[in-house]
């Protein structure tokens, strides 16, 4: 059964928590051509095996586009018509520190390239506030800007879902019929 999905959807959760699957579901029940943007990058092996799992996890249909550190690059050229997922923001901004670019264009830029984006465009983010308090200067200053992107994102979306235990809870508007 297809059903709708608001303009923006932003999944949160904490570490394979299953946001992400609930996230591919989402987009796959719409029933329109599905694009995975991806902004994973194997660094390692084990990283390199998360995101074979990913890719075999959600099957075939989706046109993957890998953009690290362009997220907003890519939703500005998405095509109208396919429902697109972003996984994840988390990894993407954590790319772009790494890269020393300035993280609060960067979000600036992922900011406005989701409030032009024709949707269904669904964000899978990492809720990072809820754990310890890192030990490092870096570890504080990435949660902190993790927390301040994910509540610019929620202020723009339509749905705000907090996945736990790969169960939904509903932060901001309603989960279509069928997809709890």
């Amino acid at each position: 059964m297809a059903y709708f999905l608001p303009r923006v959807t932003l999944i949160l959760g904490g570490a394979a928590s299953g946001k992400s699957r609930f996230a591919e579901r989402m987009v796959d029940r719409t029933g329109l051509p599905k694009t995975y943007i991806a902004t994973a990058q194997a660094f390692d092996d084990e990283m390199a095996g998360k995101i074979r799992k990913h890719i075999s996890d959600r099957g075939d249909g989706w046109v993957t586009i890998e953009e690290p550190l362009n997220a907003p690059e890519a939703i500005g050229q998405l095509e109208d018509g396919a429902a697109t997922l972003l996984d994840c923001a988390t990894l993407w901004l954590s790319n772009a520190m790494l890269a020393e670019q300035a993280l609060g264009d960067r979000s600036t830029a992922l900011l406005d390239a989701v409030n032009r984006a024709t949707g269904p465009l669904v964000i899978v983010s990492n809720e990072v506030g809820q754990g310890i308090v890192p030990d490092t200067k870096l570890g504080r200053d990435f949660r902190a800007a993790q927390g301040r992107l994910n509540q610019d994102l929620a202020a723009a979306a339509d749905l705000v879902v907090l996945v736990v235990a790969g169960l939904p809870l509903v932060l901001k508007g309603a989960l279509p019929e069928g997809s709890a």
